[in-house]
This record gives C-alpha cells, structure tokens and sequence, in this order.
C-alpha cells in the first residue's frame, strides 16, 4: 500500500538515503544534485517549515517531495524524488495527484528541472505541465541550465 505522510524528524537519516540515491542519476550527469539536497540540517528545519511529504510503500520510505504556496494560489513542487529501484511504478503520478488534491486552492502548479532530464520532461508533460521557459546558465557550473514547467489548474 502506497501512503504519502509529512516526514517527522525520527524519519530523517532513511529519507535522506533515498533522496540521496533518487539523485544519484544526476550527479553523475552534472556532478553535482540540487541545492542543499544532501544537507540534513537544511532538512531538519525544512520541515518545521514546509509540507515534506515521505511516499511510503509497504512500510519502506521510497520517496519524497516538497512544495511551497508562494501566493495568489500559485504553488511551487520544490521535489518530487523516488528511490531507483521504485520508478517506473507509477508513484510519481499518484503524487502528483495527491498534491493536487491535497491543495485545491492551488491554481498554477510550477517547478523546474535539469535540462538534461528527458525522462523528467516527458513525465511532467504527461501529468500537464508544460514547458514556460529555460533558465539561464550557470557559468561556475557548466553552463547548467533549468527548464521551468507550469501547470494551471481547472
């Protein structure tokens, strides 16, 4: 059974092993992952802070995401992240589904991600957003560069 629950700080260090391993891919892509991803104190106070929601499967965390209200009902998914061995199940939708219901007040859903995550973008297009613009690069990171997806809601 599938269960999308606010992370608690007892959660903290198998979390962060399944973030850590969800961003693995992209570390070996660009060298680096997101902002302050593997910083458990970031984290810690994250939570104080934001919805961090931990995806549950069975028992076992395998997954995660946040989001952020910025306002005038526009939200923003700062993370939508699953354990390797757990994609291509299904569980990114389902939380998609969940944030969506879990905000109704939310009439623009934006977020961005790495260039380079083809995988990423036919998913995001999948579930309606759509592609709003690039980022520019960053010259200490080799010209690495975000695409910026939005959603609006009916």
């Amino acid at each position: 059974m599938l269960e999308f629950l606010k992370v608690e700080i007892k959660d903290i260090d198998e979390y962060m092993k399944v973030k850590i391993n969800a961003f693995s891919d992209d570390v070996q892509t660009y060298g680096f992952g997101p902002t302050d991803y593997d910083d458990m104190n970031k984290l810690k106070e994250a939570i104080t802070k934001f919805p961090i929601y931990k995806m549950v499967l069975d028992g076992k965390i395998v997954g995660g995401m946040s989001c952020f209200d910025h306002g005038n009902n526009e939200f923003w998914l700062g993370g939508i992240y699953i354990d390797k061995d757990h994609q291509n199940m299904g569980i990114g939708a389902k939380a998609i589904k969940f944030l969506e219901k879990e905000f109704p007040q939310a009439k623009v859903w934006g977020l961005d991600t790495p260039y380079k995550s083809y995988r990423n973008h036919h998913f995001y297009e999948k579930m309606g957003y759509v592609k709003v613009r690039e980022t520019e690069p960053i010259k200490d990171k080799g010209g690495f560069y975000l695409y910026v997806y939005e959603k609006k809601m009916e």
